[in-house]
């Protein structure tokens, strides 16, 4: 079978499969869920022993640290994934709930009603658990997925998926609810985005490049987001100790994820007080400075920001820093190096901190928090399936409610239009 006959093969498939998907109630989902979770913890020696082989692979091609460790599985992390598919059966069920109803004069009774979206394409790079997490979302919200991981992750995504078919068949799911596309093979992925009689919907998980790539080539709907160059603007009325908290949390908890914090603006008001201390402690913590010329000014050692350094999703322990002259200049400069993403204020004085709120156009938007939060299971959505900074379907963290769309049902008895 050549490659474009295969991919359409699985297309075909979960798109028969998402009509036997549709048709489950919210009891029949969360049982193959649980049959899922306790599946990984069955297979976690086969699934480590894949993921090594990963780890081995990128080593020897000298991939970034950050890369292997969004790619390294262990049994905590094994856990985890197991965990994150039983918070999904904690959750409401988001099929077939009732968004509004009405009556006509004419007597025509009309119900908008929430439903699975129907076959949805995931198209990811290294991070394994995605394959876990993103066939958990999509069943529950009743939709069949195709999962296409990156080369780096194959052996990783393979066993994980080997044991959630196991889990599904159990439970006398068809084949095509969860797909995986396991070739490595490049145009898989072009074949698979110009599906679109099949596949409703594209998710991208991954570097800048992949998603643009995505984008540019789909024939089908695309929701993403580019990079996450998140902002935290220490204002002249903050509390310069839950402003240092913040803003190592931001940058240090995890920085390879694209909730950290890239750039931290500060008040010149307050920057002589807490650019020295800031940085003394991100310093001690291994993190690099790129600062403006009143932060080299501040701090001897620290190396000249660029505009290059603004506009930079580093993920890792590089943080850019600048001092501006007011809130309206922390603003503007969001506007002009930031992603939408998420961006946080701290500070002590309210009207600043609804303006900051009301002012930046970004899918998150803190007030005296980390920017780290911006992430489904923090939000209460159980495991994400993505950020979004598109405005239209869905934006931020996604989770079960943004994986349907909605459908009218109208009832009459024997209404015509005249």
């Amino acid at each position: 079978m050549s490659l474009k006959k295969e991919i359409l093969h699985i297309a075909v498939q979960a798109q028969k499969a998402s009509r036997f998907l549709v048709t489950l109630s919210g009891e029949q989902k969360n049982k193959a869920l649980k049959a899922m979770a306790e599946s990984l913890l069955k297979n976690k020696q086969a699934i480590l022993k894949a993921n090594k082989k990963d780890i081995e692979f990128a080593k020897g091609r000298k991939m970034p640290g950050a890369f292997i460790d969004r790619l390294t599985l262990t049994d905590k992390r094994i856990k985890k994934m197991s965990d994150d598919l039983m918070s999904v059966i904690a959750l409401s069920d988001p099929v077939s709930q009732v968004i509004k109803m009405w009556r006509r004069p004419n007597g025509l009774n009309i119900c908008k009603m929430s439903v699975p979206l129907g076959v949805i394409g995931i198209i990811y790079e290294s991070r394994p658990n995605v394959t876990s997490d993103c066939a958990a979302l999509c069943l529950k919200a009743g939709n069949a997925v195709i999962l296409r991981g990156g080369k780096e992750s194959i052996h990783s995504n393979l066993a994980i998926y080997k044991a959630i078919s196991q889990a599904l068949t159990k439970c006398g799911f068809p084949q095509g609810c969860v797909s995986l596309i396991a070739t490595t093979d490049r145009a898989a992925v072009s074949i698979m985005l110009r599906l679109s009689n099949h596949i409703d919907l594209i998710i991208p998980r991954g570097g800048e490049s992949l998603i643009r790539s995505v984008v540019e080539n789909s024939k089908i709907p695309v929701i993403k987001h580019y990079k996450g160059i998140c902002h935290t603007f220490v204002d002249k009325y903050a509390d310069l100790g839950m402003a240092e908290e913040i803003a190592f949390n931001a940058k240090v908890q995890r920085p390879s994820t694209c909730n950290a914090m890239e750039c931290l603006l500060v008040h010149k008001s307050v920057a002589d007080k807490f650019i020295p201390r800031i940085v003394k402690r991100l310093k001690k913590a291994k993190v690099e400075i790129r600062g403006c010329p009143k932060t080299t000014k501040l701090v001897k050692g620290v190396k000249r920001a660029t505009n290059e350094d603004y506009a930079t999703e580093f993920l890792d322990r590089i943080l850019s820093v600048k001092v501006v002259n007011s809130m309206d200049a922390a603003l503007a400069h969001i506007v002009k190096y930031g992603s939408k993403h998420s961006d946080a204020i701290v500070t002590d004085n309210f009207p600043n901190g609804m303006k900051f709120l009301k002012s930046v156009d970004s899918a998150c938007v803190y007030l005296n928090a980390s920017t780290r939060f911006t992430d489904g299971n923090e939000f209460g959505l159980g495991a994400e399936i993505g950020v979004s900074t598109d405005k239209l379907h869905a934006r931020g963290p996604m989770g079960l409610e943004e994986l349907t769309t909605y459908k009218y049902m109208v009832m009459g008895n024997g209404q015509i239009r005249k």
